[in-house]
């Protein structure tokens, strides 16, 4: 497996309008879309930043991740995605050299990507996902 960039990071905020405003208004960048992702319990927006993203992500729920990541540590950074080129390969090659896997099966992210994270005990405490867009 090889991580072919930096696909996205992930900050974690509590209210999605609140920090648009920030990256659009003070830091001039375009928002690309937004979306809800109902398995994951999260309204996302995202800034493309050259051939990157920052990915806003606001819970819709109280018992969503984002929301028990912001009671537990705060807004700010809760993840950095690496782009893969096939998901299901790149979760068995994690697997087979002892990584500790959240998902070992790929699930359905933001922006049609097939993701699956890899659990920070194995990644020195960084949440790290993989994902594959096509």
């Amino acid at each position: 497996m090889k991580a072919l960039k930096v696909d996205h990071i992930g900050i974690a905020v509590k209210d999605l309008e609140a920090s648009i405003s920030f990256y659009k208004d003070i830091l001039g960048l375009e928002m690309a879309g937004s979306e809800v992702v109902e398995e994951q319990k999260v309204k996302v927006a995202f800034f493309p930043v050259g051939d990157t993203e920052v990915e806003l992500l606001e819970s819709t729920s109280e018992d969503g991740p984002i929301a028990k990541f912001i009671e537990k540590n705060g807004e700010g950074i809760q993840h950095i995605a690496f782009k893969v080129e096939n998901i299901e390969e790149a979760i068995e090659y994690m697997l087979s050299k002892g990584m500790k896997m959240i998902d070992e099966k790929p699930r359905y992210g933001a922006g049609g990507a097939k993701i699956a994270f890899v659990h920070p005990k194995s990644s020195n405490r960084v949440l790290v996902e993989l994902s594959e867009r096509k």
